[in-house]
């Protein structure tokens, strides 16, 4: 297990962490999401030593991270760390070398993620005459070449294309499947969404939210039900009790319902104004979700 417990990290007055936990079981991935700021990237550096915390650690396998385990993790940042005269091949085989394979293991281990990474044609090129997309995917594979136990990445798919998307994607995937546990921060929340076991949502430092996407829809659960009616007459479910109509357009009508409303009564109603073609609880998507985690802490703040 992957475990970060109790982070706190202050700059100054700013205090960038406070008590961020959570958990990434062997071979599961997890998205670890937030508005720009929200320290998502502090988390990892301190993860990787690069920055230290005033409290809390990480820990993998129940022992803390230390240099030797740290030399275990595939790190990818979020600013990218390349040597820009340096070939694709040889840039790729170095970061193998200094996670403690050797020449021939290392070399063997570039090429295969050269390949699987679609920069076969570029293996010769210098880092520098890349485009920002395939740089980062010369970043990605320095982070996987050393087969690390645990995959610590900030942003990995920035840039890329669909195709570049799809290939790092997979490769997670795999990576997973060997039991890898996998931590990756992003901004395209439908990736997380398509990808993750579970998901964290960070909001000023606090973590306001966390579990599988499954889970967090279930702590919305009945709160948002959408009926259509193709015939049915403008606002006619503005008058119900415990009733409130968040969007109505050409019968497609989406309400959100007040704690203890009976959602048979809004049934009833909608029968009563024409064919009830559609019936159901809304499923919101991690883009809704986030919004409504991060919004909370904000409110909160500006109530007190």
């Amino acid at each position: 297990m992957l475990e970060f417990d109790g982070l706190y990290k202050t700059y100054g007055t700013n205090r960038v962490l406070e008590g961020v936990s959570f958990t990434v079981a062997p071979g599961s991935m997890f998205g670890f999401c937030g508005s720009n700021g929200a320290g998502k990237t502090t988390t990892m550096r301190i993860a990787m030593g690069l920055l230290r915390a005033e409290a809390g650690e990480v820990r993998w396998q129940g022992r803390s991270l230390d240099q030797a385990t740290r030399r275990r993790i595939g790190y990818m940042p979020e600013e990218r760390g390349l040597y820009p005269k340096m070939k694709v091949g040889e840039q790729v085989a170095y970061f193998a070398r200094l996670h403690g394979l050797d020449r021939a293991a290392a070399t063997r281990a570039a090429g295969e993620w050269v390949e699987r990474l679609g920069l076969g044609e570029r293996r010769g090129d210098q880092v520098e005459k890349l485009s920002l997309g395939n740089q980062q995917r010369v970043q990605l594979a320095a982070a996987l070449v050393s087969r690390p136990e645990v995959l610590i990445l900030d942003e990995p798919f920035s840039g890329l294309d669909p195709i570049g998307v799809d290939s790092l994607a997979e490769a997670l995937l795999g990576q997973v499947r060997e039991g890898v546990p996998v931590v990756f921060s992003s901004h395209q929340l439908d990736l997380v969404e398509r990808l993750c076991d579970s998901v964290g949502i960070l909001a000023r430092g606090r973590m306001v939210a966390t579990g599988s996407v499954d889970d967090l829809r279930r702590r919305e659960a009945g709160r948002l039900l959408r009926v259509v009616v193709p015939d049915a007459a403008p606002q006619w479910a503005g008058g119900l009790p415990g009733v409130r109509v968040v969007s109505e357009q050409a019968g497609d009508t989406l309400l959100e319902l007040a704690a203890g409303t009976d959602d048979q009564t809004v049934l009833a109603a909608a029968l009563r104004t024409g064919r009830v073609t559609h019936f159901a609880w809304q499923q919101p998507t991690l883009v809704e979700l986030f919004r409504e985690a991060v919004a909370a802490p904000a409110l909160q703040e500006v109530a007190a």
